[in-house]
């Protein structure tokens, strides 16, 4: 697929399946990642790769998060958070590990972290892969930051779901440009 093409045409695919991207389109989407604005080549990210049953694991975390915050969490509600993870063969933890520098703040590093994100995205998408990146209340939680070993300065910045699409990709809605874009200083 052309790069254009795949910048122009990318969309989210929440209804993911097996199997998994193969190593040779996993190592496509992490070289992308690598590519991501980064002021002073600090880094600011590193990754988690959730498969087999580090999807159970990671079910678990966020069950054993949710009953930190509600002991009486129904099993109802534990079942469907033990499911989560099982929503696509393959997870991306990604995460910011964020450092003091004088010269690049806490926001941009960050932010490569997110453009590193959406960099892997852009290479699923190129590749026919399905990808969507969620967040939710797990993604903030301190029980699921110690579960899965993050230091001083790092936090999550999403939950990157892999896998082969159920569905054909659909056509992304255009946007109206001038909506978006504005000249400046206005005339």
């Amino acid at each position: 697929m052309d790069a254009l093409d795949a910048l122009h045409q990318r969309v989210s695919t929440a209804k993911l399946a097996d199997p998994a991207p193969t190593p040779s389109q996993r190592e496509a989407i992490f070289r992308a990642a690598t590519r991501a604005a980064d002021h002073a080549l600090m880094r600011p990210w590193r990754f988690l790769v959730v498969e087999g049953a580090g999807l159970d694991q990671l079910g678990e975390l966020f069950c054993q998060a949710a009953r930190h915050d509600d002991p009486d969490l129904s099993e109802k509600d534990q079942d469907s958070l033990r499911r989560k993870p099982h929503r696509a063969p393959l997870i991306l933890v990604a995460i910011a590990r964020c450092r003091e520098n004088p010269k690049v703040p806490v926001l941009e590093q960050q932010l490569s972290a997110g453009a590193a994100v959406q960099n892997m995205l852009n290479a699923a998408f190129a590749q026919g892969i399905g990808a969507f990146w969620r967040t939710g209340k797990m993604a903030y939680h301190p029980v699921v930051d110690e579960g899965l070993g993050l230091t001083e300065g790092e936090q999550i910045i999403g939950f990157l779901y892999l896998g082969t699409p159920v569905k054909p990709f659909h056509k992304p809605k255009p946007l109206d440009l001038n909506q978006i874009f504005t000249p400046w200083p206005p005339q």
